[in-house]
């Protein structure tokens, strides 16, 4: 019997038959996401939902040039003459395969995995795993839409969603946060067996939410959200455009926003925003604390210049202490992310519910970061390096659990909303000395350097990309 690993190890090697074709490493798990739709629509009996004449065993039992336009014509007639979350899959789908022969592998080798063992293990996890193989290839650019599990595990751990709320997540990437938003919920549900038919249903298509920018991550956040059981709303579009102020309150928000300043420059065309900003991470945070229910909560991950950026940088971060209770601080250590270099930051805070101003008395800063060891590749992040900190973080997803200051030679401070004013409001905080501090850092190796230029200009093709999609289409509807 196979294990998730081993089928994800398998349909990882048909990228070696897409790369034969001519595809690149960019567009190996969207190729392979359109045949496994089609191939997991069988598996779960779920193929009602494709018209008839357009299934797999349509394709499967054809070979050669005509199984090849037969495909062609396929995804064509699925973008186009479908509905809902198919349609949306299938969205502008083509393939870039040119041979015959590798299609008919690719059928082939997809019909012969262990299907059983797939879904016995949860197909859901399978595609989880791909995506994060996907990640984890410098050549394919997708670390920047892959946020590390281990990490979205521990934010959702500390921030406990309950079933009954709404989760959103405004720069979705592939899914990460709201996919672990509804196991955590399932998990402390029976899988929803506690819950009664209505709520059983909310959780299902109204409780998990948000927005992508990128067409390519949507689509591969879509299938993801699919194989989960997910079906809320995942929009293509931009949560700093006017559609961001339509996407309603939540209980709780989860998100990764991308780095870096607003194309050209330009600031976000929210006219809801009182700070603006072409700094999108500054702009994020300001959509994230007002699009939250008094009392609700969030977990943001966030670069360093959010926490000292001057002129508005300070003015959104008093703004943010004001209306919410920013109790808690993890500086991340380094080499998480796509870009080796970016040091990051999780912000957990919670909205007000009787006002607006004073919310934070004191934020708790943890520090993950000095004298960590660096994450990569090689040395993977772990969930078990966060142990500590959901310790000292509490049981409380109110950030109001008793915590004990550990002292200048501790890793978990706290410090009062009076101390952190007199900084003007710079929220970067440090004590512990870095004892790598009088040595040389290790420079990363040239190939990472390349692959992270490349993975830049991918970002900044890509979100030009968008923009034109959502101008010559139309914004897209709430």
């Amino acid at each position: 019997m196979s294990t998730t690993q081993d089928i994800v190890k398998k349909l990882w090697s048909l990228c070696h038959v897409l790369r034969d074709d001519g595809i690149t490493y960019q567009d190996y798990v969207t190729e392979l996401t359109w045949l496994l739709f089609l191939k997991m629509m069988e598996e779960t009996d779920q193929e009602e939902r494709l018209p008839k004449g357009y299934r797999w065993r349509d394709l499967e039992s054809k070979d050669g040039v005509e199984q090849l336009n037969f495909y062609k014509g396929l995804l064509l007639h699925l973008g186009t003459e479908t509905k809902g979350r198919v349609q949306s899959i299938f969205a502008d789908a083509s393939t870039s395969l040119r041979q015959a022969r590798n299609l008919g592998k690719l059928v082939t080798d997809i019909d012969a995995l262990d299907w059983y063992s797939a879904r016995e293990e949860g197909l859901g996890d399978m595609y989880e795993g791909l995506l994060e193989r996907n990640a984890s290839e410098k050549k394919s650019g997708a670390g920047q839409y892959f946020t590390p599990r281990p990490l979205i595990d521990c934010m959702v751990a500390c921030v406990q969603p309950q079933a009954g709320e709404r989760v959103q997540d405004p720069a979705c990437g592939t899914g990460g946060f709201l996919i672990a938003a509804d196991r955590y919920v399932k998990e402390n549900t029976s899988g929803l067996f506690d819950l009664k038919v209505p709520q059983q249903n909310f959780q299902r298509r109204e409780a998990f939410y948000g927005v992508e920018l990128v067409p390519g991550a949507h689509r591969l956040c879509l299938m993801n959200a699919l194989l989960h059981g997910i079906e809320g709303d995942i929009l293509l579009g931009d949560s700093l455009a006017p559609l961001g102020a339509r996407l309603g309150d939540a209980d709780v928000i989860l998100t990764n926003p991308p780095f870096g300043t607003k194309r050209g420059g330009g600031r976000p065309t929210r006219d809801d925003f009182t700070f603006p900003t072409s700094n999108k991470q500054l702009a994020f945070l300001q959509h994230i604390y007002r699009g939250l229910k008094p009392g609700g909560r969030a977990a943001v991950v966030l670069p360093d210049n959010v926490l000292f950026e001057e002129g508005v940088g300070a003015k959104i971060r008093a703004d943010l202490m004001d209306k919410c209770d920013l109790h808690t601080i993890l500086r991340l250590p380094t080499g998480i992310f796509y870009a080796q270099g970016v040091k990051t930051n999780v912000l957990f805070f919670r909205r007000g519910e009787k006002k607006d101003k004073g919310n934070t008395k004191t934020v708790w800063v943890y520090d993950l970061r000095t004298n960590m060891e660096s994450f990569g590749k090689r040395n993977p992040l772990k969930r078990q390096y966060f142990a500590d900190f959901e310790v000292a973080f509490g049981d409380d997803p109110l950030g109001q659990s008793p915590r004990v200051d550990q002292g200048e030679e501790g890793r978990f401070r706290s410090f009062t909303r009076k101390v952190i004013a007199a900084r003007g409001d710079n929220l970067d905080l440090s004590w512990l000395r870095d004892d790598k501090a009088d040595h040389a850092e290790d420079l990363p190796e040239p190939e990472e350097i390349a692959a992270e230029i490349m993975a830049n200009l991918r970002v900044a093709m890509e979100e030009m990309e968008a923009l034109g999609e959502l101008l010559d289409g139309g914004e897209v509807p709430a």
